[in-house]
């Protein structure tokens, strides 16, 4: 309890130097409408410190919005073993009634259930029928978060924008899958220490989102082009008519019809550093609405490997990858590895139609530079490079262990284990409670030297888990338990 109180108060306090310190930008208060429920990480993994700077950060993030109906809606679902919305999206109309609500906000604990808040997610931003740009801020430390990949497909084919925040401890790639695109623009992973340093450009990141009816262009690459506006149409009342074409005019228009609670088309066989113009017109019999229009240039053609990345390391392997996969275009890929600085580098050659490979081998606890060359068929060669470290080698595990029983109410324990490196033995066991059998036994643990081979036991509860493991300098070797069972007729253990 104490430490709840202490992180709010210093909460509190922040809150209110920070009120006096940050200048609120004229420009975004009032150029915006759009719908922003907050998905805050409040599960038992988040430490009561790291909660508390979240909220700050949420508290300046949000700072520059004018609040309310016609403006920026926001809300606040907390995740936890069960989802909790701290106040819905028509709670607060005004940044005075917001930041006093942040204050009081308090951290659930418990499991990280994810799947459970993101449910509720779903009704709060789909079944409204205002038609206004939606907004999904995934606040998280990553830890465990469970199978979110379904649930956050399914909001933003239904035209919500996930942006998402981690304080770098959980599994990026979920994160990666889980937002929108572009990456670089709606997915930050930053120190919780840090955190303020990514606030302007995640409010210009969703000032983009939420800002004036346009069509914009979200994701590009050298084929293809994702295309988003702010819906203004329902399902009932008309339909898009999407049209694009290249400025060399090489190719015929395309034109699309699309119904009218779409929010989003990608464009796709685009030809690579070609310049498009798309335009889309909202066809009503209601009112009429102004033909939104856009000019994009797609990308250059992608030399593979344009990513690479390492993974399933172990003591001795690393698993290499890269991408994109093109066997009709590359001859043959290298792959180079040595130790970091002046390792001997070893040479992998490899087919174009394999994008992985294991490099075994290697010393454990050891940095290692991978480069990933490809020859492609026009003569060009590509080559990227990443850092990649092997795990320390595996702790020696405690070899045997064994009870005896010596004397009434004595145990011996005895053990062997492999010496070198050894720093002592942890043992750990249940005695009986002194002031009365019937009660729960309590822990008792003890550190040995590594000279101890074995120790005696008095007390022990019935049936009481007598467990040793082996400290070494860098961590704790896998132990043995026992257990020690005792007739409780005769009072003897066996």
């Amino acid at each position: 309890m104490k430490a709840v109180v202490l992180g709010c108060v210093l909460l509190w306090a922040m809150l209110q130097r920070s009120g006096m310190q940050i200048a609120v930008p004229a420009t975004a208060l009032n150029c915006c409408e759009g719908d922003i429920l907050l998905l805050l990480d409040s599960s038992g993994s988040v430490a009561n410190y790291e909660f508390s700077r979240l909220l700050l950060f949420i508290a300046e993030l949000l700072r520059p919005f004018s609040l309310g109906r016609g403006h920026v809606r926001v809300g606040l679902l907390q995740v936890g073993t069960n989802p909790n919305l701290e106040f819905g999206l028509d709670v607060h109309n005004d940044q005075e009634s917001l930041q006093k609500a942040l204050q009081r906000v308090n951290q659930l604990q418990g499991d990280t259930n994810t799947e459970a808040a993101l449910r509720v997610a779903q009704r709060l931003l789909t079944e409204t029928e205002e038609k206004v740009p939606k907004i999904l801020l995934w606040l998280t430390d990553g830890v465990q978060p469970g199978d979110v990949d379904q649930p956050m497909s399914e909001l933003k084919a239904q035209g919500v924008s996930v942006l998402a925040v981690s304080t770098v401890h959980g599994n990026y790639q979920v994160l990666q899958r889980a937002v929108t695109p572009p990456l670089e623009f709606h997915l930050y992973a930053v120190d919780i220490d840090n955190i303020e340093i990514i606030t302007e450009d995640l409010t210009e990141a969703i000032i983009k989102i939420i800002c004036a009816e346009r069509l914009r262009v979200v994701d590009l690459t050298s084929h293809s082009a994702v295309l988003q506006w702010r819906p203004v149409l329902s399902e009932d009342s008309g339909y898009y008519e999407l049209k694009y074409n290249s400025e060399w005019k090489t190719d015929p228009e395309t034109s699309r019809i699309l119904p009218g609670v779409s929010s989003w088309a990608e464009l796709t066989n685009l030809q690579p550093d070609t310049t498009y113009t798309a335009s889309l017109r909202p066809e009503s019999n209601q009112r009429l609405f102004n033909t939104l229009s856009v000019n994009f240039t797609t990308l250059p053609d992608v030399l593979s490997p344009a990513v690479v990345s390492v993974s399933d390391s172990g003591p001795h392997q690393i698993h290499v990858s890269w991408g994109p996969l093109q066997p009709a275009r590359v001859q043959k890929y290298t792959v180079e590895y040595g130790a970091i600085p002046s390792g001997r580098v070893h040479t992998v050659t490899l087919h174009s139609q394999q994008n992985s490979t294991v490099l075994t081998g290697l010393e454990p606890g050891t940095q290692y530079l991978v480069t990933v060359s490809a020859m492609h068929a026009n003569g060009k060669e590509r080559a990227m490079s990443v850092r990649a470290c092997t795990h320390e080698a595996a702790l020696p595990a405690l070899v045997d262990l064994q009870l005896t029983l010596a004397q009434r109410q004595e145990v011996q324990v005895a053990w062997r284990a492999h010496q070198e490196g050894l720093k002592g033995y942890w043992l750990s066991w249940e005695r009986e409670n002194s002031h009365s059998p019937t009660l729960k036994p309590s822990i008792s643990s003890a550190y040995l030297p590594p000279t101890a081979r074995s120790t005696w036991l008095t007390h022990l509860a019935p049936s009481s888990r007598v467990c040793v493991s082996p400290v070494y300098s860098s961590g704790r070797g896998d132990g043995i338990c026992c257990t020690a069972e005792r007739d409780t007729d005769s009072s003897q253990w066996g």
